[in-house]
């Protein structure tokens, strides 16, 4: 029997159990059934599964904007059921849908997200500005939102979840829909938050070289529940015995099915 992966040293989020369930027409969906998940501090973890498989839910609870049914939950030291106000002012959380209005600038949306963090106009303007620096985008701060091309869109949204400078970034499939530039550009930028800022990264995702490539750390989920976690490394090597076998292998033997299409992948 093989010796489970040991958990990560100091955890900046614990989650034991945690479950989410949805009342609809039709009866109760489960989409999450008891996710247990501990992220080490300054780290970036990879959460992957097929489609379905929960890892949006998980994330979404974890971001406290869906409130679990089951389980209990941690992050940067507060309780996520008992004070959600207190994680969510030490988080960020950039969604797979986005959420700029094209009419507005970068400035305006970075400025305004600063003040809903409770940070006076100048203090708010001046965090724009090193927001924007550490970034990349002071020159693209005038330009409304509806202009800019979808890296540089995707990089203004990575720019108002750390914003409020927070322990925990959460990251839902952040490349979706870019070419593969901005795909490689995006990817250095994450590379960069962990390591200039001590952000630790939740990086949830179906494009498995994207895991492979950022993440120190991957937890898959499939059916609600965890089934497998370690570092790319050493799920290659539980999975298929070699190291350095496509983390893609590992996947189909982990869970017997195929990750969402990449439609960028080359034939």
């Amino acid at each position: 029997m093989s010796t489970p992966p040991a958990p990560p040293p100091d955890p900046v989020l614990r989650a034991r159990g945690l479950a989410r369930t949805f009342r609809l027409r039709t009866g109760t969906v489960t989409a999450v059934r008891g996710v247990d998940l501990t992220v080490a501090r300054g780290s970036v973890t990879g959460l992957l599964g097929p489609n379905g498989a929960g890892k949006t839910t998980t994330l979404r609870m974890l971001a406290t904007l869906l409130r679990p049914t089951g389980g209990t939950a941690e992050v940067a030291g507060h309780d996520l059921l008992r004070d959600p106000h207190a994680v969510r002012a030490r988080i960020g959380h950039v969604s797979q849908s986005g959420g700029l209005d094209p009419s507005c600038t970068g400035r305006e949306e970075l400025v305004t997200q600063a003040r809903l963090h409770r940070l006076s106009r100048a203090e708010a303007r001046d965090r724009a500005e090193a927001v924007a620096a550490d970034l990349g985008l002071t020159g693209l701060l005038d330009r409304p939102a509806g202009t800019l091309s979808g890296g540089q869109r995707r990089r203004l949204e990575v720019a108002l979840g750390l914003v409020n400078r927070p322990e925990v970034l959460f990251l839902d499939e952040p490349t979706t829909g870019l070419d593969p530039g901005s795909r490689a550009d995006l990817w250095d930028l994450v590379r960069r938050i962990r390591a200039g800022l001590g952000t630790t990264v939740l990086l949830c995702t179906h494009y498995l070289d994207e895991a492979d490539a950022l993440a120190d750390r991957v937890v898959i989920i499939d059916g609600g529940t965890v089934v497998a976690e370690g570092s790319p490394t050493d799920l290659k090597r539980r999975a298929t015995g070699d190291p350095s076998a496509p983390l893609q292998d590992a996947f189909l033997a982990l869970t017997g099915r195929a990750p969402a299409a990449d439609p960028l992948a080359l034939p």
